[in-house]
């Protein structure tokens, strides 16, 4: 596959109008992402009309062509500019490793494709900010990050009983990705390093957890946080805790681990008149969301508040619905730009925070700052010995 030089950015070609046809679309990375959520959930779409799948990336042509014959995938590519030039999709989704979503990304945006990546988006906020830069002005292309837990009812439903102010003011909050990950899991080369998985937990496990209490909380203001090598011979960490505040006066802690047996995916919010909780793993329906109300709740709003509809789990089939709605409406969509980067903002913090011992608040990180092009921040003790070197 191969990677695009970085360029001053040039208006991207765009693809045709997508008014009356299907969405064309290409899956770059044909691993156990791209086979089990990404195609699924475009085979799904397909048979709603909405969308074709055109073409399939990889470095290893077999697997390419497996992936292609499986899923019935008309063209299989090693090169990724090859298969931008053939094919012109209009949406491009990307399982790779992390430390290629920048190059990819950037490749299909200077094609006219609109990107849908998986997290973590890119390693750095420079290098977020390098694909904000290449996006259209108006009406697309924009790059969106695979945030699936965003998605669904239940989800939906805490957001406008949190937004409508109905349960009070959020007041004490709890998110909590703790996970088990082995030695064989980290014997993947790529993983646990700084310059390919960009971060630990907190970057390639807990983003989602934390990405979901952004979207129920809002805007963050401060953080203070701590980390560790407790098990894994890595290069970042494999926990962290942290101690979140927010704009709206809520205070947060956020704890993300593999290190843990009994692993569980958890939010909660604590308001002035319920408390709103999810539990779950890798997903979540109706039934994994539980609202406690205060003692003196009258019990028809607690009756209406546990009330959260028709079911519709989490999953990347209905955030893909709803980024194909904004294709099609040359809107930017839900997780990309400044909405999606605010995962990435409170990580960078996250890490600033544990590695530098001192409290991090909301925007100080940006060009000149050393965790804004690195999420090791070149500290003594987490930087690659490499760098450390060099900074010595």
């Amino acid at each position: 596959m191969s990677t695009p030089q970085t360029e001053p950015r040039t208006s991207p070609t765009r693809s045709a109008p997508l008014a009356g046809r299907r969405v064309r679309a290409a899956v770059i990375g044909t691993g156990a992402i791209g086979r089990g959520s990404h195609l699924p959930a475009l085979a799904k779409l397909a048979e709603e009309g909405e969308v074709e799948v055109v073409a399939a990336v990889d470095v290893n042509a077999a697997a390419a062509e497996e992936f292609c014959r499986a899923g019935g995938v008309p063209h299989a590519y090693t090169d990724l500019d090859q298969m931008l030039a053939e094919q012109r999709p209009d949406l491009v989704t990307i399982c790779t490793p992390p430390t290629l979503h920048k190059a990819q990304t950037i490749a299909a945006l200077r094609a006219g494709a609109w990107v849908w990546c998986e997290k973590p988006p890119v390693p750095t906020l420079a290098d977020y900010a390098a694909v904000e830069a290449e996006e259209g002005v108006e009406g697309g292309p924009y790059a969106s990050i695979v945030f699936q837990h965003r998605f669904g009812s239940g989800t939906r439903h805490a957001r406008r009983l949190l937004d409508g102010g109905t349960l009070g003011r959020p007041l004490v909050a709890h998110c909590q990705t703790t996970w088990h990950r082995d030695t064989a899991y980290y014997a993947v080369p790529w993983r646990g390093r700084w310059d390919t998985e960009g971060g630990g937990p907190a970057m390639g496990h807990g983003i989602h957890q934390m990405d979901l209490m952004l979207d129920l909380l809002g805007p963050w203001s401060e953080v203070r946080a701590m980390a560790g090598r407790l098990v894994h011979d890595v290069e970042t960490e494999d926990v962290s805790t942290a101690l979140v505040r927010f704009e709206n006066g809520a205070l947060a802690t956020v704890v993300n681990s593999v290190l843990s047996p009994d692993e569980v995916s958890r939010i909660r919010v604590d308001c002035e008149r319920a408390t709103v909780e999810l539990t779950h793993l890798y997903g979540h329906s109706n039934a994994d969301w539980r609202i406690t109300p205060a003692p003196d709740v009258p019990a028809a709003d607690a009756a209406a508040w546990r009330d959260f509809g028709p079911d519709v789990p989490s999953s990347h089939v209905e955030q893909l619905r709803e980024l194909i709605v904004s294709m099609r409406k040359g809107e930017r969509p839900r997780s990309s730009g400044a909405d999606g980067r605010t995962s990435l903002e409170l990580i960078a913090a996250l890490y600033k925070s544990a590695f530098t011992d001192a409290t991090v608040r909301a925007g100080e990180i940006g060009p000149g700052d050393p965790f804004f092009t690195s999420m090791h921040g070149d500290a003594p003790g987490w930087a690659p010995a490499a760098v450390q070197e060099v900074t010595a």
